[in-house]
């Protein structure tokens, strides 16, 4: 019997239907229902009035809608009558604009961008194109990872240099080994000055694996440490000044028009690119290329123009060599 029923409820139908068992000989009768609560199978020995599943209907009236509940036992029974305000929804009422509101432009009373500025913006926001084309003077070769790997020694995409004014001058380049756990690492120390020979002059360092690249990380360097020189009319310093860096010491002096640059190594080279045509420098106390081009800076940084000196002290210019 429980095989015969449960046989019978994966029947797809709406129907009454029966079952008649083999061993025994009376009858099934049910029902299946499709409301929305759950029926179940009704084991009566004579059928009985069929429940009929809740339905919804609306006729054609715009104001009259009617509603079966579904606990009807005949289908003589009267629907109930709903109002129309209850079946539509409320209308949509927009919110007031606020005091001094002033709408905003259409989109197609704007002036049309150009090429330009639409590429313009772009480059702002995501950076160079990938052309290479740039149109607010940013270094090209940010976004691309493969040109900056393959700069350097022996590779034909070599990076152009930045016109800028500046000049560089490689003062010396020299092999440095690092002592790590599993053996030494060579290494390239570049130093660098650079200046635009007008009173402008910086002096870097840098350390790569490749002497290019050695030197570019050293002129970025440069130019990060610019410093003006003071010189008079005839090119030449002020007054007298020493520096001095670690062991290395320098002394420059003033020399008259046409004597030229009188000294040798790094000083020589951060006088030239500051511009300086008359000047007298000795190095004391070490031959450190690095040391004595940072002792020349120090020593530049002592020395104050005659119009400074005199508004330092509230004085006129004329009464300084009284």
């Amino acid at each position: 019997m429980a095989t015969a029923t449960a046989s019978s409820a994966h029947l797809p139908s709406v129907f009454p239907f029966s079952t008649q068992s083999h061993s025994n000989r009376f009858h099934f009768h049910g029902s299946l229902s499709l409301s929305t609560k759950p029926s179940k199978l009704v084991l009566l020995s004579s059928p009985t009035p069929t429940i009929k599943p809740a339905i919804i209907r609306a006729q054609s009236e715009e104001s009259d809608t009617f509603l079966f509940t579904g606990n009807e036992e005949s289908e003589s029974a009267e629907p109930a009558l709903i109002s129309a305000s209850a079946s539509e929804a409320a209308p949509f009422v927009p919110p007031n604009p606020p005091e001094g509101f002033v709408a905003p432009p259409s989109f197609d009373d704007g002036p049309i961008e150009t090429e330009d500025e639409i590429a313009a913006a772009y480059e702002e926001v995501y950076g160079p194109a990938y052309s290479g084309v740039s149109l607010l003077g940013n270094d090209i070769y940010v976004m691309d990872s493969k040109v900056k790997k393959t700069t350097g020694f022996g590779s034909k995409n070599k990076k152009e240099k930045v016109k800028d004014g500046f000049e560089e001058r490689v003062v010396q380049v020299r092999r440095v080994t690092k002592v790590v756990k599993g053996g030494k690492q060579l290494h390239f120390r570049a130093i660098v000055v650079v200046g635009d020979k007008k009173g402008q002059v910086g002096v870097g360092v840098g350390k790569a694996k490749e002497v290019i690249s050695a030197v570019q990380k050293s002129a970025v360097n440069a130019r990060r440490n610019i410093i003006t020189v003071p010189m008079t009319k005839y090119l030449t310093f002020p007054h007298r000044a020493d520096g001095d860096y670690g062991a290395a010491k320098v002394m420059l002096r003033p020399a008259s028009p046409g004597t030229g640059v009188i000294a040798g190594g790094a000083v020589r080279i951060v006088l030239e690119m500051a511009g300086v045509e008359n000047a007298l420098g000795k190095q004391l106390g070490s031959n450190n290329a690095l040391n004595n081009a940072r002792a020349t800076v120090v020593a530049v940084q002592k020395m104050r123009q005659f119009r400074e000196v005199a508004e330092d002290r509230g004085i006129p210019m004329e009464e300084l060599w009284k």
